[in-house]
């Protein structure tokens, strides 16, 4: 379509300026410090829809961060496509190494790095740049509707309940999301499912208060070393989970399957040599590519206790705590695991130490139809943008609405992500590239185009 890429090209610069702006944006979900910030971007994405041209454009009030909708009918009859994506970011922590300001956008080497910038606002702002486009071309052939929230990095508990308040005005053929990534722009893919996750917070107490570790050590259990001993026994010798009943569910694939997937694109060394590392690690009996796709897991986000500070100070201390999140599949319900790790980890403390688990939120895995009307138009999409047809993937991250979408609306999701493994999701440095940006631009109305062709 020649006058998608006119478009793009006339106003590529205002488009790049506009996520510049929604960059600066400090939308942290998960630091009450950042509320003024949130609220404000909430406000620049509605004012952004209404320039595109949406109507019924509102920043719906929850009991925590707001979601905007919008929408454009141009003819009931037609299919309706629900855009949904987020415009919070994870905390921006380590400040330090980060190479430039996390919310000052900067760009480098093609490069856009700021937090957020794939993760997702980058991704969720390319639907409202291709809804403009499609609009000032005269190009749009069916109707649309827009969610976006500001809770997806700390659960999505608001949106929820939004969802289920608002079943008639939600109502829609298709859910369509970029939150997820391809293999790489020369090998482009379409994720055809999401892992689940049920995120958790724990706590070793020892001592009522921090003491000299030459008068008290070797006499009082340390929580620290006691946190580090319970985490490590959460794996055994073959890295497989130690939980009791944590793969009771699981659906395995069958060797066609874990075939097909393993013929995707992919370099271990490459991979090995980006990430600094001189091996990889997993489950025995699995390949990388099954590793961060179909396979669960149970790993560390954060750990700390005792004195961190500069030089030297002798502590046994009180406390120590650390933040796990486990990865799951299909075939896993994420509170009956949530339920299986408080059991079990207080099962392995020992005497000597107190242990409160606190389970903060999760979501559910997500396998979207291969044969859907939605699904092949996206692939075709894909394959005139790219001129190549995708590689079908399953993504290893999680978005814990997506389930809720199908359970409470009754249609199914379409993971059309543009951004990559390598852009530092949640990391510093995070970035996202500008050549995926404008190509995104580019895809998404053709994704309109044959989704309303298709569903004739």
């Amino acid at each position: 379509m020649q006058v998608v890429k006119n478009y793009i090209e006339q106003n590529r610069q205002r488009f790049l300026d506009e996520l510049f702006e929604l960059l600066r944006f400090q939308s942290v979900s998960a630091d009450p410090k950042y509320k003024g910030d949130v609220l404000k971007t909430a406000d620049f994405v509605a004012e952004k829809l209404k320039e595109a041209g949406a109507d019924q454009v509102e920043v719906c009030t929850t009991e925590g961060y707001p979601i905007v909708y919008g929408e454009k009918i141009i003819n009931p009859n037609l299919p309706t496509v629900l855009v949904y994506g987020h415009y919070d970011v994870q905390p921006p922590e380590p400040l330090e190494l980060w190479h430039t300001p996390p919310f000052e956008p900067t760009l480098r080497d093609g490069k856009i790095y700021a937090r957020g910038a794939c993760d997702d606002k980058g991704q969720f702002y390319m639907h409202v740049k291709a809804f403009e486009l499609m609009m000032q071309t005269e190009t749009l052939p069916c109707n649309i509707k827009f969610m976006i929230e500001g809770e997806e990095e700390v659960g999505s508990d608001n949106l929820g309940k939004f969802v289920a308040q608002n079943t008639e005005r939600l109502k829609a053929d298709v859910v369509l999301i970029s939150d997820t990534s391809m293999l790489s722009m020369e090998n482009p893919s379409l994720e055809t499912g999401l892992r689940g996750l049920s995120y958790m917070e724990v706590e070793v107490q020892g001592p009522n208060r921090d003491l000299h570790s030459g008068v008290y050590g070797g006499a009082v259990a340390n929580p620290a070393t006691i946190l580090c001993q319970m985490i490590a026994s959460l794996h055994d010798e073959n890295n497989h989970i130690t939980i009791p009943g944590f793969y009771d569910n699981v659906i395995v694939l069958s060797e066609e399957e874990r075939k097909a997937l393993n013929d995707a694109p992919f370099d271990l060394e490459e991979y090995k040599k980006d990430l600094g590392v001189d091996a990889v690690w997993g489950e025995d009996g699995y390949s990388t590519i099954e590793r961060t796709g179909i396979r669960p897991t149970l790993e560390v986000n954060g750990i700390w206790g005792g004195y961190t500070g500069p030089g030297a100070k002798t502590v046994l201390p009180a406390k120590a705590n650390a933040k796990i999140s486990m990865r799951l599949v299909p075939g896993q319900d994420w509170k009956k695991i949530s339920d299986l790790f408080k059991s079990h980890f207080e099962s392995i403390a020992p005497k000597s130490v107190k242990v409160s688990v606190i389970a903060h939120h999760g979501g559910t895995p997500y396998v979207t139809p291969v044969d859907s009307i939605a699904f092949k138009a996206a692939y075709k999409a894909i394959e005139d943008a790219f001129g190549k047809e995708p590689v079908p993937t399953r993504g290893g991250g999680s978005i814990p609405i997506v389930a809720l979408f199908e359970q409470e609306l009754g249609i199914k999701t379409v993971l059309m992500g543009f951004g990559l493994d390598s852009d530092n999701l949640h990391s510093p440095n995070e970035k996202y590239d500008v050549f995926n940006y404008y190509k995104g631009i580019e895809t998404i109305p053709l994704f309109y185009k044959h989704f309303t062709e298709l569903s004739k």
